[in-house]
């Protein structure tokens, strides 16, 4: 599984992706693509977990797994996991900001 960059997976703001014609996004829209960027990274961690936990019960079990794919997954799964919580740290930092932003 390829890492993207955010940049690849968010359509570039004002351009429809159809025909490149620079077009105004609605809030609703950038609503809508906002909630569909979270999903897919919080779906993408929870399959790296999924992935890591399975392999660790084959390996528990006895089945034909090496022991060096079970912790490259783990650590896989742990650096995603590790990389999210930071990212939910600084957007909930910067909503206190802005929230303590004098209007």
């Amino acid at each position: 599984m390829a890492i993207n960059p955010v940049s690849l997976m968010m359509p570039t703001q004002g351009v429809n992706q159809t025909n490149n014609i620079a077009t105004k996004v609605t809030p609703y829209e950038a609503q809508q693509t906002f909630a569909d960027t979270l999903k897919n990274a919080i779906s993408s961690v929870n399959d790296q977990q999924i992935t890591s936990d399975k392999l660790t019960q084959k390996l528990i079990n006895g089945e034909d797994v090496e022991l060096h794919e079970v912790m490259i997954q783990s650590q896989k799964a742990s650096i995603t996991l590790n990389a999210t919580m930071e990212v939910r740290n600084k957007a909930i930092e910067a909503y206190q900001e802005i929230m303590r932003m004098s209007v």
